[in-house]
């Protein structure tokens, strides 16, 4: 008789780095006074990162991380999306995480716009339980980059790096370091 396979709970968390001033401007705000504060706070404003098999994972400047969940300096999300089930293993799991580390994901292939954390989450995602993050959160560099300013700005956007504070680099060779 067949063991049914486990069911490991997959969810995003997202973490709102604005501390909720991008909600509280308008898009409109890009063609106002203020325009380079709101199109940075939208940028930096949405972290996101996968929680299964007990750890949170995540994608920045310096490559794909772990730690314990709400464990970076971020603190806990600002709110959590629950993604469904999934019954990749962790063995399993991991090396897809490894494999995407030097691969795709690697910190040198880190870029605001196209190649962020969204993008990790997004890819995660549809990997563990086939489905995507909400569109709310991937389509909103292109709909800023739509703008006349967003295209006027992209130059400058284009440097930033980010990786945000605490957890570890992940790596196979040691499970997660």
């Amino acid at each position: 008789m067949e063991e049914p396979l486990a069911l490991h709970p997959v969810k995003l968390y997202v973490y709102d780095l604005s501390k909720g001033m991008a909600r509280r401007l308008s898009p409109l705000m890009l063609d106002e006074i203020f325009p380079l504060f709101y199109l940075l706070s939208v940028f930096l404003g949405r972290h996101t990162s996968i929680i299964v098999h007990k750890d949170e994972f995540f994608y920045g400047s310096g490559g794909i991380s772990s730690c314990a969940p709400g464990g970076t300096l971020l603190g806990p999300p600002d709110s959590v999306v629950d993604l469904g089930n999934t019954e990749v293993t962790e063995e399993i799991f991991l090396e897809y995480l490894s494999s995407l580390g030097e691969s795709m994901f690697r910190g040198e292939s880190y870029n605001l716009f196209e190649h962020n954390c969204n993008t990790f989450s997004n890819e995660v995602a549809q990997f563990l339980t086939g489905r995507k993050i909400p569109s709310y959160i991937t389509d909103l560099p292109a709909e800023v980059l739509a703008t006349p300013f967003g295209q006027a700005l992209r130059p400058l956007l284009d440097t930033i790096q980010i990786q945000p504070p605490g957890g570890n680099t992940f790596s196979r060779h040691n499970g997660q370091s």
